[in-house]
């Protein structure tokens, strides 16, 4: 039997109801990264580390929300403040003592936070950065680099020459705007003094989608000073590493002070939430002017900003992660499972490598090196191999594969929480060995 043969007869019930969500939902999803060839599995229930699909097949996840479950599923501290808070009142429509706490808790721990503004997701986040610095600086431009990933706003979906065409949908006027360039300082230089008009760079802190793609050493140092000489607005995506590579993020790890940080996933603990944060000369542009002052003010309404249900979770969720234990636990546990994985694929002679950063790990079965049985961070691996990726097929046979023997993979890797065990790691490790030799079987790995 094929590996999807397998899954489908594994899967009837979440066959089943994706066909029943293709007549309502565009593909069956509500979220592209949930599309899965021949059909997604759905979720009943989730606890810790384990979640478990409609057919009653038990996962070892590694998804965690998109990122957002450092804690886990479920975690007492944070599912304890959200069903208190529950019984008081999901919307008020007024101003609450919560936001205040969890603006706090930010301010606290963002070492670039002076004052925070709270959105409803990562995408909002970025928008709201971008509209800050723009007017902040007085100048239209923006540098983005290739296939960083800040959300699916038109200003951030351009990719590049480098990686694809451009998006349908965004106006030309708007990807103008926009320079996306390699992480080349000669190349941001260059485009800056051609070009005269760019007020904010954006860049993905750990790399591009989540690290797969990693930032060279040093370059975020020569970055933020290259923008602070030229009076350019320096903003770092910490959506996906903030509070999770340290309380504090990249810029805590680094000693970065950026500009703007965005921020979402982690912050709200498994919530709806997104906020900026940062310098509050940038941010006072969101301020409502003293009387008889004339300022121009970024508007910013939003139902769910801030709401009491992800306040609650949020404040919950930073004081539990404030102190670092967390983050170095499940970094750990992820450093042991990238060796686990590398030291089959040595033991099979399969090439590629499994490499991250912190509590992430990325796959690439693909080229002829065959890697050492240890762990390898992304900055160690040639760029150029790496951008070439892993061919899609490949891709969506390994999820399958990975899913029929009981763990959840986020695309072509994943994220460990803090409440992952050793033993995950282990049966996971095993997991990974059955389906090398499952893809094998089926000629996968060929070519």
């Amino acid at each position: 039997m094929t590996i999807e043969q397998s899954y489908i007869e594994r899967h009837p019930r979440s066959a089943a109801l994706y066909e029943r969500a293709a007549r309502v939902l565009p593909s069956g999803v509500t979220h592209d990264s949930r599309f899965l060839r021949p059909f997604p599995i759905y979720a009943e229930r989730a606890a810790g580390s384990r979640k478990w699909d409609v057919d009653g097949r038990e996962h070892i996840d590694y998804v965690m929300g998109h990122g957002a479950l450092l804690l886990g599923h479920n975690h007492p501290a944070v599912a304890g403040a959200a069903a208190a808070q529950l019984a008081l009142g999901t919307h008020y429509g007024a101003s609450h003592e919560l936001e205040i706490e969890w603006a706090e808790e930010v301010c606290r721990i963002i070492p670039s936070a002076e004052v925070v503004r709270f959105t409803s997701s990562g995408t909002e986040a970025t928008l709201m950065a971008l509209r800050l610095a723009r007017s902040f600086s007085g100048k239209p431009g923006v540098i983005k680099f290739d296939r960083h990933f800040h959300g699916w706003h038109d200003y951030v979906v351009a990719s590049s020459k480098y990686s694809g065409a451009l998006p349908p949908g965004v106006p030309q006027a708007t990807l103008d705007s926009v320079a996306v360039l390699p992480l080349d300082l000669g190349e941001v230089r260059g485009t800056v003094a051609g070009r005269g008009d760019i007020g904010a760079i954006i860049v993905e802190s750990a790399g591009a989608s989540s690290g797969q793609l990693p930032v060279p050493r040093g370059f975020l140092h020569d970055l933020q000073a290259f923008c602070r000489a030229e009076g350019i607005v320096f903003i770092m995506d910490e959506v996906v590493t903030g509070f999770r590579w340290a309380p504090g993020g990249v810029q805590e790890v680094e000693g970065l002070r950026p500009d703007l940080t965005t921020l979402a996933k982690i912050l709200a603990g498994g919530f709806p939430g997104g906020a900026v944060a940062g310098r509050r000369e940038v941010m006072e542009r969101l301020q409502f002017p003293e009387p008889g002052v004339k300022a121009a003010k970024i508007g910013h309404p939003g139902t769910f900003n801030a709401n009491p249900l992800s306040s609650a979770a949020g404040v919950a969720c930073l004081r539990e992660i404030a102190g670092g234990e967390h983050q170095r636990r499940a970094a750990s546990l992820a450093a042991q499972l990238r060796a686990g994985m590398n030291s089959v694929l040595c033991e099979l002679g399969i090439p590629g490598f499994v490499y991250g950063q912190s509590s992430e790990f990325r796959i690439i079965l693909a080229g002829a090196t065959v890697p050492e049985a240890q762990d390898y961070d992304a900055r160690e691996l040639d760029f150029a191999f790496l951008a070439g990726g892993m061919p899609e097929a490949r891709t969506r046979l390994l999820q399958l594969a990975m899913i029929n023997r009981g763990a959840h993979l986020f695309g072509g890797g994943g994220m460990t929480s803090s409440v992952h065990t050793e033993d995950d790691i282990a049966r996971t490790i095993e997991m990974w060995r059955g389906s090398m030799l499952d893809l094998r079987a089926e000629g996968v790995l060929d070519g």
